[in-house]
């Protein structure tokens, strides 16, 4: 779904223009007609004319960021989430664009469910892209109709949560996906060694007496379909990468010029498997929580361009299925609130990343990964959707103002650097902070 473009023009006057695709990285002036991005020029040499103005001093002016991985629950359980309230919460983020998983009820496995979510009233208020399921009711074993999901506006497939472990399907999955261009997106984890596991294999899982998964549950999978990957055309992503040996696999793909690419989430390069502490459910996800060694990892191929983009996988669930025994908590947080702070914050100012690259795991990056219509650039011509951002503002999260319906969050009380100021998508101010 796109938003509905707002007739006039808009000048962003006085802002730090970073585009990691156009290779821009100036002060800049931009202006938005229409929708779509007029002109860019050196400040004050705009030629067109402007019913509005926005006063970006001292602000970075990026492409709209774009969540490869985020869960809006609806269809079907729209007590944790919905589509407007899921977008709300991703305007206050800075997304102007976001994926959504199928794993709904009924799980999104026909192009009439992807046109439901992309109706006038679901009320999103940003751009979504839904992934649809790659097997039918995400069970792994019947194929989807991949043209027709296509064609009704998915962007990718995937059967996310439940990884396609028979070879035989998802060799065939990534054959005919090769064939239209589509993305196959794969939650890398060996399910059949995973059963009644609670978190990351290791001391913290010993010490709090909960049955760990190990990092290999998660490599060997993607190890299997980089080797599937290498022998078609298709394009294979790896959603959520959380661990060293994965990525290690994923390098190897890379250098043997395989279709392959990854997200890491914000949780994974900021939490270890230690932060679980006392059970405490927020730090609950899937993949786990991992090792020093892995976020070591992480953090390096975040950095040398090895991981393609920084996605969210947020997961929203409501208080009655988080606040209960560890082991029978749902796994999964929200996301889309904090994490640019903590790219900022952990990436930035900690681990020095330069900005543009950080910028450009939110933008270039992912649209790199699916096809967007021309997202991850404001480049003359392309979709007026734009992030503005301070890189020097403090601020502190307070799940409780979330627009989100959840508040199943580690980042509580949190306090960040680096702070979203305005969120705009084809041209219309869809959010902008106080």
């Amino acid at each position: 779904m796109t938003s509905k473009s707002q007739t006039g023009s808009l000048l962003i006057k006085g802002g730090h223009l970073m585009d990691p695709a156009a290779k821009v990285d100036a002060a800049m002036d931009v202006l938005l007609t229409d929708g779509r991005v007029a002109e860019i020029a050196a400040p004050n040499k705009i030629k067109g004319k402007a019913d509005r103005q926005f006063d970006a001093r001292g602000l970075i002016v990026a492409p709209g960021f774009i969540d490869l991985h985020v869960h809006l629950r609806e269809p079907g359980q729209g007590y944790k989430e919905t589509i407007a309230t899921g977008t709300a919460a991703a305007a206050a983020g800075g997304f102007t664009s976001v994926c959504c998983m199928p794993n709904t009820n009924p799980v999104v496995d026909s192009p009439e469910w992807v046109n439901w979510i992309r109706q006038p009233e679901r009320g999103a208020v940003v751009n979504v892209f839904p992934i649809a399921a790659a097997t039918q009711a995400s069970k792994g074993a019947v194929l989807t109709d991949y043209r027709g999901l296509q064609r009704a506006g998915a962007v990718g497939v995937s059967d996310d949560g439940k990884p396609v472990l028979d070879t035989a399907v998802m060799r065939e999955a990534l054959r005919l996906a090769g064939e239209i261009g589509f993305p196959v997106i794969q939650h890398a984890e060996d399910t059949r060694m995973t059963e009644n596991c609670a978190m990351h294999e290791g001391a913290t899982s010993f010490r709090l007496g909960l049955r760990g998964m190990k990092a290999g549950t998660e490599s060997s999978i993607v190890e299997r379909d980089i080797e599937l990957a290498q022998f078609s055309a298709a394009r294979l992503h790896v959603a959520h990468l959380s661990t060293a040996d994965a990525l290690r696999a994923v390098r190897r793909g890379k250098k043997n010029r395989v279709r392959v690419t990854c997200e890491v989430t914000p949780h994974h390069f900021t939490l270890l498997d230690s932060d679980v502490n006392e059970y405490d459910t927020n730090r609950k996800m899937n993949p786990p929580l991992r090792s020093p060694a892995d976020r070591e990892a992480l953090i390096a191929a975040l950095a040398d361009g090895t991981v393609d983009a920084i996605a969210t996988d947020h997961a929203p669930h409501a208080p009655h299925e988080k606040v209960m025994e560890f082991e029978r908590a749902l796994f999964g947080i929200t996301g889309l609130e904090t994490a640019v702070g903590l790219a900022i914050t952990k990436l930035h100012r900690e681990h020095k990343l330069p900005l543009m690259r950080i910028v450009e795991l939110f933008t270039a990056g992912p649209a790199r990964v699916v096809d967007l219509n021309g997202r991850g650039t404001l480049a003359a011509g392309s979709p007026a959707d734009v992030t503005i951002f301070d890189i020097k503002k403090r601020w502190t999260y307070d799940a409780a103002r979330s627009a989100s319906l959840s508040r199943n969050t580690p980042f509580d009380g949190w306090q960040f650097i680096g702070k979203v100021m305005a969120t705009i998508v084809a041209g219309n101010v869809v959010y902008r902070t106080d």
